[in-house]
C-alpha cells in the first residue's frame, strides 16, 4: 500500500492532481478541500494517500491532511458508501463539520451534501457515530486548526460567494486567502473581489 507521496505539482484540477517522483507521474483523486490548498504548478508537495484495489486498476485518492484521510476511510466503511462517493462528501462540506452533523445525528445537516440522502444519512449516523464521536476526540488540536467560518466582513464575503453558488468550504478558503493577500482590514468590496480572482 502506498502511505505517501512526495513529488513535484505536475498537473491539478477540482478532480485529480498528477505529482511527478523522479519522472513517474502519479494521479491522485483528491477532495475539494484538499485542491483548495495546493500549490502552485511545479513546486514541491507531499499528499497522504490512500490506494483503493478494484479487478481491474488501483486508484489513489490523497489528501494534505490525516484528518481527511481517517474521515474518508470512516465513510468508505459504510455499506453502499465508495471512495467516489466519500470524496465528494469532503468536498462538500469541512471534516469537522461532518463529524458534528454525524455526532449529533443531524440529518437534515446530512442530507444538505450532495451525494447523500435520506437513506444514506441514516446509515452514516447508525454506523458511524460512536466512531465519529472517538474519532473528533482524538483529532483535538488538529480539528482545532481547521477553517472555521468567519465572522465581519470575512463572513459577509463568504456568504455572498455562497449566494453565487460556491460551496462553503471553497469560500472559506478563497477569503482566508485574500485576507492574507490584502492584509490589514480589506473592505467588502476588496476582499470580495479578491476572493472571485482566488476561485
Amino acid at each position: 500500500m502506498i502511505a505517501h507521496i512526495n513529488g513535484t505539482l505536475a498537473t491539478k484540477g477540482t478532480e485529480s492532481v498528477v505529482i511527478d517522483v523522479n519522472g513517474v507521474g502519479y494521479e491522485l483523486f483528491i477532495p475539494l478541500s484538499t485542491f483548495c490548498r495546493l500549490p502552485e504548478l511545479h513546486e514541491p508537495i507531499s499528499l497522504i494517500t490512500y490506494t483503493h484495489h478494484k479487478e481491474d486498476s488501483i486508484c489513489l485518492y490523497g489528501f494534505l491532511t490525516a484528518a481527511e484521510k481517517q474521515v474518508f476511510t470512516l465513510l468508505i466503511s459504510v455499506s453502499g458508501v465508495g471512495p467516489k462517493l466519500a470524496r465528494n462528501i469532503l468536498s462538500g462540506v469541512a471534516v469537522e463539520e461532518l463529524l458534528g452533523f454525524i455526532v449529533n445525528g443531524d440529518k437534515v445537516r446530512l442530507k444538505s451534501i450532495p451525494g447523500i440522502g435520506a437513506k444514506s444519512a441514516e446509515r452514516l449516523i447508525l454506523e458511524l457515530k460512536e466512531k465519529a464521536t472517538e474519532l473528533s476526540i482524538g483529532m483535538g488540536a488538529e480539528m482545532a486548526g481547521t477553517v472555521k467560518v468567519p465572522g465581519g466582513v470575512a463572513g459577509d464575503v463568504v456568504s455572498a460567494l455562497g449566494n453565487l453558488g460556491y460551496k462553503s468550504i471553497q469560500a472559506e478558503e478563497a477569503v482566508t486567502k485574500a485576507k492574507e493577500k490584502l492584509g490589514e482590514e480589506p473592505t467588502f468590496e476588496q476582499l470580495f473581489k479578491e476572493s472571485l480572482r482566488s476561485l
